[in-house]
Protein backbone atom coordinates (compact mmCIF):
# COMPACT_ATOMS: atom_id res chain seq x y z
CA UNK A 1 0.00 0.00 0.00
CA UNK A 2 1.00 3.18 -0.89
CA UNK A 3 2.38 5.92 1.91
CA UNK A 4 -0.94 8.46 2.34
CA UNK A 5 -0.03 11.75 2.52
CA UNK A 6 -3.14 13.53 1.93
CA UNK A 7 -4.26 14.45 5.61
CA UNK A 8 -5.76 17.70 4.57
CA UNK A 9 -8.38 16.02 2.66
CA UNK A 10 -9.40 13.85 5.53
CA UNK A 11 -7.25 11.86 8.18
CA UNK A 12 -6.89 8.44 9.53
CA UNK A 13 -9.57 7.87 12.14
CA UNK A 14 -7.89 6.97 15.82
CA UNK A 15 -7.88 3.46 17.18
CA UNK A 16 -9.90 4.21 20.29
CA UNK A 17 -11.96 6.94 17.91
CA UNK A 18 -13.36 4.32 16.40
CA UNK A 19 -13.73 1.68 18.85
CA UNK A 20 -16.13 4.84 20.77
CA UNK A 21 -18.00 4.84 17.79
CA UNK A 22 -18.60 1.02 17.62
CA UNK A 23 -19.04 0.84 20.67
CA UNK A 24 -22.35 3.13 20.10
CA UNK A 25 -23.23 2.12 16.91
CA UNK A 26 -23.73 -1.79 18.47
CA UNK A 27 -24.27 -1.52 22.12
CA UNK A 28 -25.27 1.80 23.50
CA UNK A 29 -27.48 2.89 20.62
CA UNK A 30 -30.06 4.92 22.47
CA UNK A 31 -31.85 7.82 21.45
CA UNK A 32 -31.18 10.97 23.07
CA UNK A 33 -34.34 12.30 23.00
CA UNK A 34 -35.77 9.48 24.58
CA UNK A 35 -34.42 9.59 28.24
CA UNK A 36 -37.06 7.94 29.44
CA UNK A 37 -35.36 4.95 29.85
CA UNK A 38 -31.72 4.20 30.40
CA UNK A 39 -30.65 3.85 26.85
CA UNK A 40 -31.96 7.43 25.53
CA UNK A 41 -30.31 8.48 28.95
CA UNK A 42 -26.89 7.38 28.45
CA UNK A 43 -27.19 8.34 24.65
CA UNK A 44 -27.68 11.92 25.96
CA UNK A 45 -25.08 11.55 28.93
CA UNK A 46 -22.78 10.62 25.47
CA UNK A 47 -23.38 13.86 23.67
CA UNK A 48 -23.57 16.24 26.71
CA UNK A 49 -19.76 14.72 27.12
CA UNK A 50 -18.29 15.21 24.17
CA UNK A 51 -20.16 18.90 24.03
CA UNK A 52 -17.58 19.63 26.98
CA UNK A 53 -14.54 17.87 24.79
CA UNK A 54 -14.93 19.65 21.86
CA UNK A 55 -15.54 23.03 23.76
CA UNK A 56 -12.37 22.34 26.04
CA UNK A 57 -10.14 22.76 23.24
CA UNK A 58 -11.66 26.24 22.56
CA UNK A 59 -12.36 27.42 25.40
CA UNK A 60 -15.84 27.50 24.76
CA UNK A 61 -18.94 26.46 27.02
CA UNK A 62 -20.37 23.51 26.18
CA UNK A 63 -23.87 25.15 25.29
CA UNK A 64 -22.54 26.97 22.76
CA UNK A 65 -21.29 23.73 20.54
CA UNK A 66 -23.95 23.04 17.87
CA UNK A 67 -23.72 19.59 16.01
CA UNK A 68 -23.57 19.53 12.35
CA UNK A 69 -22.62 17.42 9.57
CA UNK A 70 -19.29 18.83 9.25
CA UNK A 71 -18.07 22.22 8.40
CA UNK A 72 -19.54 23.02 4.92
CA UNK A 73 -23.06 22.46 6.96
CA UNK A 74 -21.80 25.00 9.70
CA UNK A 75 -20.29 27.34 7.22
CA UNK A 76 -23.46 27.65 5.80
CA UNK A 77 -25.66 27.96 9.13
CA UNK A 78 -22.90 30.68 10.20
CA UNK A 79 -23.35 32.50 6.76
CA UNK A 80 -27.18 31.92 5.82
CA UNK A 81 -28.34 31.40 9.00
CA UNK A 82 -27.52 35.38 9.38
CA UNK A 83 -29.61 36.25 6.11
CA UNK A 84 -33.01 37.32 8.31
CA UNK A 85 -30.85 38.98 10.95
CA UNK A 86 -29.16 41.25 8.22
CA UNK A 87 -32.49 41.81 6.47
CA UNK A 88 -34.06 42.83 9.80
CA UNK A 89 -30.81 45.48 10.99
CA UNK A 90 -30.33 46.71 7.35
CA UNK A 91 -26.62 45.34 7.88
CA UNK A 92 -26.01 44.11 4.27
CA UNK A 93 -21.87 44.36 4.11
CA UNK A 94 -20.05 40.85 4.57
CA UNK A 95 -16.82 40.24 4.03
CA UNK A 96 -14.32 37.66 3.26
CA UNK A 97 -11.16 36.76 2.00
CA UNK A 98 -9.97 35.23 -1.64
CA UNK A 99 -8.60 32.25 -0.15
CA UNK A 100 -11.47 30.75 1.59
CA UNK A 101 -13.01 27.55 0.97
CA UNK A 102 -15.98 27.15 -1.59
CA UNK A 103 -18.16 25.90 1.78
CA UNK A 104 -17.70 29.58 2.82
CA UNK A 105 -17.16 31.66 -1.23
CA UNK A 106 -20.16 30.08 -2.35
CA UNK A 107 -22.77 30.59 0.39
CA UNK A 108 -21.47 34.13 0.10
CA UNK A 109 -22.24 34.36 -3.33
CA UNK A 110 -26.08 33.04 -2.46
CA UNK A 111 -25.94 36.12 -0.13
CA UNK A 112 -24.96 38.85 -3.00
CA UNK A 113 -27.90 37.14 -5.20
CA UNK A 114 -30.25 37.78 -2.39
CA UNK A 115 -28.86 41.35 -2.74
CA UNK A 116 -26.15 41.43 0.16
CA UNK A 117 -22.89 43.30 -0.44
CA UNK A 118 -19.93 40.92 -1.09
CA UNK A 119 -16.08 42.82 -0.31
CA UNK A 120 -13.83 39.61 -1.09
CA UNK A 121 -10.15 40.32 0.70
CA UNK A 122 -7.06 39.90 -1.11
CA UNK A 123 -3.96 38.28 0.24
CA UNK A 124 -0.74 38.32 -0.16
CA UNK A 125 2.25 36.18 -1.70
CA UNK A 126 2.70 34.67 1.55
CA UNK A 127 -0.58 33.48 1.92
CA UNK A 128 -2.39 35.42 4.58
CA UNK A 129 -4.81 38.45 4.41
CA UNK A 130 -3.63 41.26 5.75
CA UNK A 131 -5.72 42.40 9.10
CA UNK A 132 -5.52 46.11 7.95
CA UNK A 133 -7.34 45.65 4.78
CA UNK A 134 -10.26 44.44 6.64
CA UNK A 135 -9.82 47.47 8.93
CA UNK A 136 -9.95 49.84 6.47
CA UNK A 137 -13.05 47.64 4.96
CA UNK A 138 -15.07 47.57 7.97
CA UNK A 139 -18.62 49.54 8.13
CA UNK A 140 -20.96 50.56 10.26
CA UNK A 141 -23.71 47.97 8.56
CA UNK A 142 -20.70 45.23 8.36
CA UNK A 143 -23.05 42.38 9.51
CA UNK A 144 -20.19 39.44 8.94
CA UNK A 145 -16.48 39.04 8.94
CA UNK A 146 -15.64 35.17 7.79
CA UNK A 147 -12.52 33.92 7.85
CA UNK A 148 -10.15 30.69 7.86
CA UNK A 149 -8.00 29.44 10.33
CA UNK A 150 -5.80 27.47 8.30
CA UNK A 151 -6.24 27.60 4.31
CA UNK A 152 -6.59 23.77 3.34
CA UNK A 153 -4.42 24.00 0.59
CA UNK A 154 -1.07 26.10 1.65
CA UNK A 155 -1.65 25.22 5.48
CA UNK A 156 -1.01 28.57 5.98
CA UNK A 157 -2.12 29.91 9.61
CA UNK A 158 -4.03 33.02 8.94
CA UNK A 159 -3.39 36.65 11.40
CA UNK A 160 -6.61 35.69 13.59
CA UNK A 161 -5.27 37.39 16.35
CA UNK A 162 -4.45 40.69 14.83
CA UNK A 163 -8.12 40.36 13.08
CA UNK A 164 -9.62 39.88 16.57
CA UNK A 165 -7.94 43.33 18.21
CA UNK A 166 -9.26 44.98 15.74
CA UNK A 167 -12.91 43.91 16.06
CA UNK A 168 -12.78 44.02 19.41
CA UNK A 169 -14.42 47.87 18.92
CA UNK A 170 -16.98 46.67 16.11
CA UNK A 171 -20.21 44.59 16.38
CA UNK A 172 -19.98 42.38 13.27
CA UNK A 173 -20.69 38.51 13.45
CA UNK A 174 -16.87 37.00 13.22
CA UNK A 175 -17.49 33.29 11.75
CA UNK A 176 -13.97 31.32 11.48
CA UNK A 177 -14.15 28.21 9.42
CA UNK A 178 -11.13 26.01 11.49
CA UNK A 179 -11.91 23.22 9.73
CA UNK A 180 -8.24 22.45 8.73
CA UNK A 181 -6.95 24.15 12.33
CA UNK A 182 -9.02 22.91 15.17
CA UNK A 183 -7.16 20.72 17.45
CA UNK A 184 -3.94 21.64 15.40
CA UNK A 185 -3.75 25.18 16.34
CA UNK A 186 -4.70 25.76 19.86
CA UNK A 187 -3.26 29.29 20.53
CA UNK A 188 -5.43 31.20 16.94
CA UNK A 189 -8.83 29.63 18.32
CA UNK A 190 -8.99 30.68 22.16
CA UNK A 191 -9.65 33.83 21.96
CA UNK A 192 -13.15 34.84 23.05
CA UNK A 193 -14.04 37.61 20.00
CA UNK A 194 -14.91 34.29 18.15
CA UNK A 195 -18.61 34.61 17.38
CA UNK A 196 -18.84 31.73 15.52
CA UNK A 197 -16.17 28.39 14.62
CA UNK A 198 -16.98 25.46 12.41
CA UNK A 199 -15.14 22.27 12.22
CA UNK A 200 -15.26 18.95 10.95
CA UNK A 201 -14.58 15.35 12.56
CA UNK A 202 -12.57 13.62 10.03
CA UNK A 203 -9.86 16.42 10.02
CA UNK A 204 -8.65 15.59 13.38
CA UNK A 205 -8.91 11.61 13.08
CA UNK A 206 -12.45 11.25 13.88
CA UNK A 207 -15.44 10.19 11.83
CA UNK A 208 -16.87 11.43 8.78
CA UNK A 209 -20.31 13.28 8.49
CA UNK A 210 -20.17 15.14 11.88
CA UNK A 211 -18.58 18.25 12.86
CA UNK A 212 -19.89 21.52 14.88
CA UNK A 213 -20.74 24.95 14.79
CA UNK A 214 -19.26 26.52 17.77
CA UNK A 215 -21.91 29.72 18.33
CA UNK A 216 -20.40 31.62 21.23
CA UNK A 217 -22.51 33.92 22.97
CA UNK A 218 -22.52 37.48 23.84
CA UNK A 219 -24.51 37.67 26.82
CA UNK A 220 -27.51 35.64 27.43
CA UNK A 221 -28.25 34.89 24.12
CA UNK A 222 -26.28 32.79 20.89
CA UNK A 223 -25.70 34.80 17.71
CA UNK A 224 -28.69 35.39 15.90
CA UNK A 225 -28.88 32.68 13.90
CA UNK A 226 -32.34 30.83 11.96
CA UNK A 227 -31.84 27.21 11.20
CA UNK A 228 -31.12 25.97 7.30
CA UNK A 229 -33.90 23.23 7.99
CA UNK A 230 -36.80 22.35 10.48
CA UNK A 231 -38.30 19.69 12.13
CA UNK A 232 -37.68 18.81 15.79
CA UNK A 233 -36.10 21.59 17.39
CA UNK A 234 -32.90 20.31 18.25
CA UNK A 235 -29.68 21.74 18.67
CA UNK A 236 -31.06 24.68 20.54
CA UNK A 237 -33.63 25.16 17.51
CA UNK A 238 -30.55 25.29 15.04
CA UNK A 239 -29.96 22.27 13.33
CA UNK A 240 -33.31 19.56 13.52
CA UNK A 241 -32.61 16.00 13.20
CA UNK A 242 -32.07 12.34 15.43
CA UNK A 243 -28.45 13.07 16.70
CA UNK A 244 -25.78 10.34 15.55
CA UNK A 245 -24.70 9.87 18.60
CA UNK A 246 -22.17 7.04 17.69
CA UNK A 247 -20.25 10.21 15.34
CA UNK A 248 -20.63 12.62 18.19
CA UNK A 249 -18.94 10.31 20.87
CA UNK A 250 -16.65 9.74 18.00
CA UNK A 251 -16.03 13.93 17.53
CA UNK A 252 -15.62 14.24 21.52
CA UNK A 253 -13.01 11.61 21.81
CA UNK A 254 -10.69 12.96 18.44
CA UNK A 255 -11.15 16.63 20.54
CA UNK A 256 -9.72 15.06 23.48
CA UNK A 257 -7.26 13.36 22.22
CA UNK A 258 -6.01 16.37 19.95
CA UNK A 259 -5.84 18.21 23.18
CA UNK A 260 -4.40 15.87 25.35
CA UNK A 261 -1.21 15.05 22.10
CA UNK A 262 -0.60 18.05 20.64
CA UNK A 263 2.63 18.38 22.09
CA UNK A 264 3.45 14.75 20.81
CA UNK A 265 1.61 15.41 17.19
CA UNK A 266 3.44 18.61 16.02
CA UNK A 267 6.83 16.93 17.14
CA UNK A 268 6.02 13.68 14.81
CA UNK A 269 5.13 16.45 11.90
CA UNK A 270 7.92 18.55 12.42
CA UNK A 271 10.31 15.47 11.89
CA UNK A 272 8.21 14.15 8.37
CA UNK A 273 8.15 17.95 7.92
CA UNK A 274 11.81 18.50 7.83
CA UNK A 275 12.23 14.87 5.56
CA UNK A 276 10.01 16.39 3.12
CA UNK A 277 11.46 19.86 2.83
CA UNK A 278 15.52 18.17 2.50
CA UNK A 279 14.10 15.56 -0.36
CA UNK A 280 11.48 18.14 -2.25
CA UNK A 281 14.38 20.94 -1.71
CA UNK A 282 16.94 18.85 -4.27
CA UNK A 283 14.54 18.92 -7.29
CA UNK A 284 14.36 22.54 -6.89
CA UNK A 285 10.45 22.83 -5.13
CA UNK A 286 9.35 26.35 -4.22
CA UNK A 287 7.19 26.32 -1.40
CA UNK A 288 3.76 27.72 -1.73
CA UNK A 289 2.70 30.42 1.55
CA UNK A 290 5.20 31.56 4.05
CA UNK A 291 7.12 29.04 6.12
CA UNK A 292 7.51 31.20 9.25
CA UNK A 293 3.08 30.89 9.20
CA UNK A 294 2.68 27.11 7.99
CA UNK A 295 1.45 24.38 10.39
CA UNK A 296 3.99 21.38 10.83
CA UNK A 297 1.31 19.08 8.92
CA UNK A 298 1.23 20.32 5.68
CA UNK A 299 3.55 21.48 2.86
CA UNK A 300 2.62 23.18 -0.72
CA UNK A 301 5.39 23.07 -3.52
CA UNK A 302 5.72 23.34 -7.00
CA UNK A 303 8.18 21.54 -8.80
CA UNK A 304 9.25 23.69 -11.87
CA UNK A 305 8.73 20.94 -14.92
CA UNK A 306 6.51 18.52 -13.90
CA UNK A 307 3.26 18.70 -13.96
CA UNK A 308 0.98 17.85 -10.98
CA UNK A 309 -1.32 15.26 -12.31
CA UNK A 310 1.65 13.36 -14.08
CA UNK A 311 3.56 13.14 -10.62
CA UNK A 312 0.59 12.21 -8.81
CA UNK A 313 -0.46 9.18 -11.31
CA UNK A 314 3.40 7.80 -11.67
CA UNK A 315 3.67 8.29 -7.27
CA UNK A 316 0.31 6.59 -6.63
CA UNK A 317 1.95 3.18 -5.40
CA UNK A 318 4.37 4.95 -3.39
CA UNK A 319 2.34 7.78 -1.86
CA UNK A 320 -1.02 8.75 -1.79
CA UNK A 321 -0.60 12.66 -2.83
CA UNK A 322 -3.09 15.35 -4.08
CA UNK A 323 -2.79 18.19 -6.40
CA UNK A 324 -4.30 22.25 -5.81
CA UNK A 325 -5.88 21.57 -9.59
CA UNK A 326 -9.05 19.52 -9.41
CA UNK A 327 -8.23 17.29 -12.63
CA UNK A 328 -9.96 14.82 -14.20
CA UNK A 329 -10.59 13.26 -17.66
CA UNK A 330 -12.66 16.44 -18.88
CA UNK A 331 -11.97 19.17 -17.17
CA UNK A 332 -9.02 20.98 -15.19
CA UNK A 333 -9.40 23.85 -12.55
CA UNK A 334 -7.04 26.03 -11.65
CA UNK A 335 -6.48 26.46 -7.84
CA UNK A 336 -8.01 29.56 -6.75
CA UNK A 337 -6.12 29.87 -3.23
CA UNK A 338 -2.61 29.81 -5.34
CA UNK A 339 -3.86 32.32 -8.31
CA UNK A 340 -4.99 35.15 -5.07
CA UNK A 341 -1.35 34.67 -4.33
CA UNK A 342 -0.32 35.60 -7.64
CA UNK A 343 1.27 32.44 -8.23
CA UNK A 344 1.84 31.73 -12.44
CA UNK A 345 -0.24 29.60 -13.83
CA UNK A 346 3.26 27.53 -14.68
CA UNK A 347 3.60 27.22 -10.64
CA UNK A 348 -0.27 26.37 -10.31
CA UNK A 349 -0.13 23.33 -12.28
CA UNK A 350 3.36 22.47 -10.67
CA UNK A 351 1.97 22.33 -7.83
CA UNK A 352 1.41 19.07 -5.00
CA UNK A 353 0.50 19.12 -1.70
CA UNK A 354 1.56 16.98 0.79
CA UNK A 355 -0.36 16.31 4.35
CA UNK A 356 0.34 13.93 6.57
CA UNK A 357 -0.28 13.71 10.74
CA UNK A 358 1.13 11.65 13.53
CA UNK A 359 -0.39 8.20 12.23
CA UNK A 360 2.10 8.45 9.12
CA UNK A 361 4.06 5.16 8.20
CA UNK A 362 7.97 6.23 7.29
CA UNK A 363 7.93 7.97 3.43
CA UNK A 364 10.83 6.71 1.24
CA UNK A 365 11.58 9.95 -0.28
CA UNK A 366 14.73 8.66 -2.35
CA UNK A 367 11.97 6.66 -4.13
CA UNK A 368 9.91 9.89 -4.01
CA UNK A 369 12.21 11.76 -5.85
CA UNK A 370 14.08 9.43 -7.97
CA UNK A 371 10.70 9.10 -9.70
CA UNK A 372 9.86 12.50 -9.24
CA UNK A 373 13.22 13.45 -11.29
CA UNK A 374 12.46 10.90 -13.56
CA UNK A 375 9.09 12.62 -14.85
CA UNK A 376 11.88 15.72 -15.69
CA UNK A 377 12.86 15.52 -19.67
CA UNK A 378 10.31 12.82 -20.40
CA UNK A 379 7.59 13.17 -22.69
CA UNK A 380 5.16 15.64 -22.07
CA UNK A 381 6.73 17.20 -18.94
Amino acid sequence: MPIYLDCNATTPMEPAVAAIVRRFMETDFGNPASPIHDFGVFARAAVDHARKQIARVVDARPDEVIFTSGATESNNLAILGLIAEGERSGRRHLMTTAIEHKAVLEPFEVMARLGFEVEIVPVGPDGRFDPERIAAGLRPDTLLVSTMQVNNETGVLQPLAELGAILAGHDAWWHVDAAQGFGKDLASLGQGRMDLISLSGHKIHGPKGIGALIARKRGPSLPPLRPLMYGGGQEQGLRAGTLPVPLIAGLGEAAKLALRHHGERREKCLAIRAQAINALTALGARQNGDERHTLPHALNVSLPGIESDRAIAALKDVIAVSSTSACTSHTRTPSHVLLAMGCSPERVETSLRFSWCHLTDAVDWDRVTSILSGLRGSKGA
